[in-house]
């Protein structure tokens, strides 16, 4: 199946081994979103006890910001929020990093 697609001069991105990508070309990969909803500490003792129905305080309180992390990366920083049951983060504001939509030509 050939593509038809050539992507203009600007799309295009060098590699470190000289190699060219398509912008687009990396656009549709998946990457793990994760929300840090907060830890604990307990003791084996604690760990060992637990069963269903157990709850497990965690450091932060509800309503507190969380960080939103992209394999990793702290790259923001948000509210939990429940939607029909199910939960969701609130981007409040985007940290470190640099914006996507400002790549430019080397």
């Amino acid at each position: 199946m050939a593509d038809d697609h050539i992507p203009e001069p600007h799309d295009l991105q060098t590699t470190e081994g000289g190699a060219r990508l398509a912008l687009d070309d990396v656009m549709e990969v998946r990457m793990r979103v994760t929300a840090d909803l907060g830890q604990s500490s307990m003791k084996v003792r604690e760990i060992m006890g637990l069963h269903a129905g157990s709850i497990v305080a965690l450091d932060k309180v509800a309503g507190e910001m969380t960080d939103i992390r992209v394999n990793g990366l702290a790259i923001a920083r948000g509210e939990v929020v429940v939607i029909s049951d199910i939960l969701h983060v609130r981007i409040s504001e985007i940290v470190g990093g640099v914006d996507p939509l400002e790549i430019t030509d080397a």
